[in-house]
């Protein structure tokens, strides 16, 4: 087993593309060869109508788990779909062991539905710690990575996240309602003020990645869900923004978060929109 971020450095030097070829292969034998091809049976509801699992999800999950403990002995993966089936397995986020967070389809709605706006998103994080992550738009043709203090990457050109336009409404994603509190509604109301235009998320995955590469604003999102955040936090972070709950503290992957929260393009812009998120509940 992996038992420093040292060794897991080393991991990442030799390993980091091996993840990525990994991620494309699920993808090209998983998820393309479905995506506008499914079949009924192949498409079923977990917790409602906009909750949606398919065939491409389970068996893209499968396969980047068997590969993933493969690459790195020791760890452990919490994937959407295994933790649906058995809840507890989401307690490894919380352990000793370097943890895998994936999921394979994230968008799977906007997938079911023949739209470009799905990726596969997968994290590599130890001690409640994010170090590595991968974003991959297999429609788009875009793949996303970010390691911990290595900066940002698209396609191989660096990201840098930038600051808002002065005088510009924020561009703000926030979570669909069907996710949502009725007192995390509240807080979202906070939203409708001077100076911001929320609309409502697509694939999380890829509101991050846009973040990171300055076309979106920030986000609020009241879910705390690790394989819908995990990979894009990094990006985001590693593109020189950040994130922020509303009582003020980073969003932890491991839970216990105040929410909803927000990442942002850079720091001032995480305090205001966390501050209009307080305000509103």
């Amino acid at each position: 087993m992996i038992d420093s971020n040292e060794t897991i450095e080393e991991f990442l030097v030799q390993h980091a593309s091996d993840v990525e070829e990994a991620i494309r292969k699920a993808a090209a034998t998983e998820i393309m060869p479905r995506w506008r091809r499914l079949a009924a049976h192949e498409v079923d509801e977990k917790n409602g109508p906009h909750d949606l699992v398919t065939d491409a999800d389970r068996k893209a999950e499968l396969y980047l788990t068997d590969v993933l403990i493969d690459l790195l002995p020791g760890s452990a993966v919490v994937g959407e779909e295994a933790v649906h089936a058995n809840p507890a397995s989401y307690e490894a986020i919380c352990g000793d062991a370097p943890v895998w967070i994936v999921d394979p389809v994230d968008g799977t709605r906007q997938f079911v539905h023949g739209d470009a706006g799905f990726c596969t998103l997968v994290a590599l994080a130890h001690g409640g710690t994010l170090l590595a992550s991968w974003t991959y738009a297999p429609a788009r043709d875009q793949f996303a990575t970010a390691r911990r203090g290595k900066g940002a990457y698209l396609d191989g050109e660096r990201l840098f996240a930038g600051v808002p336009e002065p005088g510009r409404d924020l561009r703000v994603a926030t979570s669909h309602p069907d996710y949502t509190t009725d007192e995390q509604k509240h807080a979202l109301t906070g939203l409708r003020a001077d100076g911001v235009a929320p609309r409502p998320c697509g694939s999380a995955g890829l509101e991050y990645l846009a973040i990171a590469r300055g076309e979106l604003d920030a986000t609020a999102f009241s879910w705390e869900a690790a394989w819908d955040h995990a990979a894009g936090l990094l990006l985001v972070e590693e593109a020189g923004g950040t994130h922020l709950t509303r009582s003020g503290e980073p969003f932890r992957i491991t839970g216990g978060n105040d929410l909803p929260f927000t990442a942002a393009r850079d720091a001032a812009t995480a305090r205001h929109v966390a501050g209009l998120l307080s305000g509103g509940a």
